[in-house]
């Protein structure tokens, strides 16, 4: 005989998740290339990269996540990376952009 199923009593929807995403602006695109260590493995233009942050965002959006966009230059993203004895790489950009997302004050 099998057992009945137990159901939660109140059936809560998830929390949203925060996504925070790193984005770049059009006039530090060639800059940040060339600094960063592994710019060889990002889109080679800018339309082409903003063409597939926008459809992760979209995507993410539409999983009912939070999107929060930490843009990123070439003067703080360097000192940045000196301060933490970081390599300019995804690692550190993906760093970054959760610590700025941590350190905004906002409720859901």
């Amino acid at each position: 005989m099998s057992q009945p199923k137990a159901t939660a009593p109140h059936d809560t929807p998830a929390q949203p998740t925060i996504q925070a995403m790193v984005w770049y602006r059009e006039e530090h695109w060639e800059t940040l290339k060339r600094l960063f260590t592994d710019a060889d493995r990002l889109p080679p233009t800018y339309g082409d990269w903003l063409q597939r942050a926008e459809e992760m965002k979209t995507q993410a959006q539409a999983a009912g996540d939070i999107v929060i966009k930490v843009y990123i230059d070439p003067e703080t993203f360097t000192a940045w990376c000196r301060h933490k004895g970081l390599a300019m790489n995804a690692e550190a950009r993906s760093q970054l952009a959760i610590e700025v997302a941590q350190s905004q004050s906002f409720s859901i």
